[in-house]
């Protein structure tokens, strides 16, 4: 298979032959330590941290081209909570050079993860075919037992250690290759299919954004890195695609309970993709709408600010009182509104392009516009 990603500039073939040679890889790794690391701004939802996470990741110990450690740096470097080491099992084209156990990768980027306060998940790719195709199992105690070649007994292996199974880019080959098929809906059905990698790299595959719909499956978006990232500052269209964790803390444990709890969202480009019931209090959380300074008749003047990594396009108001307002990330713009957006409960009607639901379909919700703060009643000590 020969597939290609593009990430932050970088075109990387996915290699079937070849080796890589340690003076190689011990230069990437110093090319790659940790640095100043870039915090990522998306909002905590009420009782609920917003962890930035990575599921799908590669190192010199099947087809990606870094150390394990490196890993941990780039995770730490990009503002990552967690990331996943989620090597092939049965394609290790550099096996003449490296050929360990499975679990060893893990354990290498574990102990750098400590270092930096990186929560590290061990996982695998089982790579198949397409179709079937490919899935990644997380949280795995130990890889070794799924190295066997029936297809199945693969996943019942998986599932006995109670490990979250993703199916992985699903139409990388094509729409017709990637279809939800017998396999998919055999393991489905015994419960040992659990996600859908939606996103990965710079591609979206809405037809696997249906099939997780239909079957109310979480939604994943994945990096799928094999070569060293660039240290390029990110932008709001350019940086990891990664998927957004609603935990009740900073934990393991926590993030296992939300993935089955499907509390996830994908960040794609300059969009956040997934459920409304989850899209609709991020985006509350990321746009403040301050109360009108001016107002006449006609219209209204607000403050709106953007708490979040996305340059926000906002529709605001009802039908015929429209007002699209664009707001970079992390700034505040004035809009005029029409007064008739102003409901008398305080919200307004909005339709975020950004928000993605389902394919071709964005989420239209209400707003808050922000309670007045009371003056003070006391005045400042000293004065």
């Amino acid at each position: 298979m020969a597939r290609f990603t593009i990430y932050r500039g970088f075109l990387s073939m996915r290699r079937h032959s070849g080796s890589v040679a340690i003076l190689v890889i011990a230069c990437l790794a110093v090319v790659s330590e940790a640095q100043t690391r870039r915090e990522i701004r998306f909002p905590d939802l009420p009782g609920q941290r917003t962890l930035k996470c990575d599921f799908h990741t590669h190192t010199a110990f099947s087809d990606g081209d870094v150390w394990p450690h490196v890993r941990i740096n780039e995770a730490w470097r990009e503002g990552l909570d967690v990331i996943a080491i989620t090597d092939h099992i049965e394609y290790r084209p550099h096996k003449n050079d490296i050929n360990a156990d499975h679990n060893r990768p893990y354990e290498i980027a574990a102990a750098r993860a400590k270092e930096l306060n990186i929560l590290v998940i061990k996982g695998t790719e089982i790579t198949r075919d397409t179709p079937p195709g490919h899935f990644n199992a997380l949280f795995l105690e130990d890889i070794n037992p799924l190295d066997t070649k029936d297809f199945y007994e693969v996943f019942n292996r998986a599932t006995a250690q109670k490990a979250f199974i993703t199916w992985n880019h699903p139409s990388w080959l094509g729409v017709e290759r990637g279809k939800w098929g017998e396999a998919q809906t055999r393991l489905f059905e015994a419960k040992q299919l659990h996600a859908v990698e939606i996103c990965n790299g710079d591609e979206y595959y809405p037809d696997g954004h249906q099939s997780a719909i239909e079957r109310g499956l979480p939604v994943l978006g994945c990096s799928d890195v094999h070569r060293p990232l660039s240290d390029r500052p990110a932008t709001a269209t350019e940086h990891r695609t990664m998927t957004l964790v609603f935990a009740k803390e900073r934990s393991l444990p926590a993030v296992r309970e939300a993935l089955f709890a499907g509390r996830t969202v994908a960040w794609y480009k300059n969009q956040l993709i997934g459920p409304e019931n989850l899209l609709a209090p991020m985006l509350a959380a990321c746009v403040e709408i301050r109360p009108p300074h001016h107002q006449n008749k006609d219209s209204a003047w607000v403050e709106i600010r953007n708490l979040c990594e996305l340059d926000l396009t906002l529709e605001l108001g009802p039908a015929g009182s429209i007002t699209r307002a664009n707001i970079p990330a992390g700034a505040t713009n004035v809009v005029r509104l029409s007064v008739k957006a102003l409901s008398a409960d305080g919200s307004i009607a909005c339709k975020a392009s950004n928000f993605i639901t389902a394919p071709n379909t964005v989420l239209q919700t209400r707003l808050m516009i922000a309670t007045p703060k009371p003056a003070p009643t006391t005045s400042p000590a000293g004065i």
